[in-house]
């Protein structure tokens, strides 16, 4: 008889692979029933995170017979880079779902610093587990991404992710999400061996008015046509103010003078999780400016900006699944989206 009630298996799986096979089956070993908590949901496709927590849950599925679905339930969770918040939140998710009492035990593996998350629930037993072959996520959406031969791509994947994912993945492939997010993979890759992985600095401006906020679609990739704060690169004899409002005129076309725009500054917040950016370790520096005017002034996209437009901050919450990078969670800090 089994000493926990339930079994909480936490990941991104993009895509779920022949470890995170073995770590699902000493989970359903663990407990009778299991919560596996898919990561990094809620957010627009990117090449690191390419599948939907949809369709993730649905590639799980395909490992499970009818009886073990039974057992298995799945839990969106959001990025939201504070590790503390996510953490609750996912304390949050699992005590809505279990009963007071029940004995709580965390499958994991603890694989280097990305791992560390999984220290943040003393109160569940943890269960390590060892690793699974020498590979991970990244390199096989590498082959995925990468292989120029189907064949030969085929026999990669069979050696790395269970017979059902390899065909789930195959029919994937014939959606028009695959050559988006290949294309990105691509660029991202290229850009890395011209530029390497960081740490960058960026600047990202917040600029609010009459209850809208001013937002950019992105022209290219990394995130071509997701919407995206205004911002870029910090030149390197600029202050991050100076870089902010440069960027902002440069990708909207705002016509108000420096003075004004400093007068409006209201507040500024760093965003270094190592993770938020696909383009390597990337520190940004937000700053908000808030106009305080009834007329919005006049934008239009322009540089790497494809379109420019002042958006209803009401609406802002229903977008999540359309912005770049974490640029949702920097509005959530500046504005009190979600809880």
């Amino acid at each position: 008889m089994s000493s926990h009630d339930v079994a909480v298996l936490i990941g991104r799986f993009q895509p779920f692979h022949k470890g995170h096979a073995a770590l699902l089956e000493k989970a359903l070993a663990t407990a009778p029933r299991v919560i596996v908590v898919l990561g990094s949901s809620l957010q627009a496709r990117n090449a690191k995170n390419p599948f939907t927590w949809e369709e993730r849950a649905a590639m799980i599925g395909t490992v499970l017979d009818d009886e073990l679905k039974s057992r298995v339930s799945f839990v969106p969770m959001r990025d939201y880079y504070d590790d503390a918040r996510w953490s609750m939140a996912v304390l949050s998710a699992i005590e809505g779902m279990t009963q007071p009492g029940q004995r709580v035990a965390l499958v994991g593996y603890l694989k280097d610093a990305s791992s560390q998350y999984l220290n943040r629930f003393p109160d569940w037993e943890f269960i390590g587990m060892p690793q699974q072959g020498d590979f991970d996520a990244t390199s096989v959406r590498q082959i995925y991404f990468e292989g120029e031969d189907a064949a030969v791509t085929r026999v990669l994947l069979e050696g790395l992710l269970p017979i059902s994912v390899v065909h789930y993945l195959k029919g994937w492939a014939r959606l028009p999400h695959f050559a988006n997010m290949q294309a990105e993979h691509l660029s991202i890759e290229s850009k890395k061996k011209k530029w390497g992985t960081g740490p960058f600095i960026t600047v990202d401006a917040v600029v609010t008015a009459a209850d809208h906020v001013l937002l950019v679609k992105r022209g290219f990739a990394p995130g071509k046509d997701l919407w995206a704060l205004p911002g870029g690169f910090l030149e390197s004899r600029e202050r991050v103010m100076q870089g902010a409002i440069r960027e902002l005129r440069e990708e909207t076309g705002l016509a108000l003078l420096e003075t004004t725009l400093e007068g409006a500054f209201r507040s500024a917040a760093v965003f270094d999780h190592p993770d938020r950016s696909l383009r390597g370790r990337t520190i940004t520096h937000a700053h908000h400016f808030d106009l305080r005017q009834g007329k919005l002034p006049e934008v239009a996209g322009a540089d790497d900006a494809a379109e420019a437009r002042w958006t209803p901050i009401a609406e802002l919450k229903g977008m999540e699944d359309r912005f770049f990078e974490d640029h949702f969670n920097i509005l959530n800090h500046f504005l009190a989206l979600t809880n």
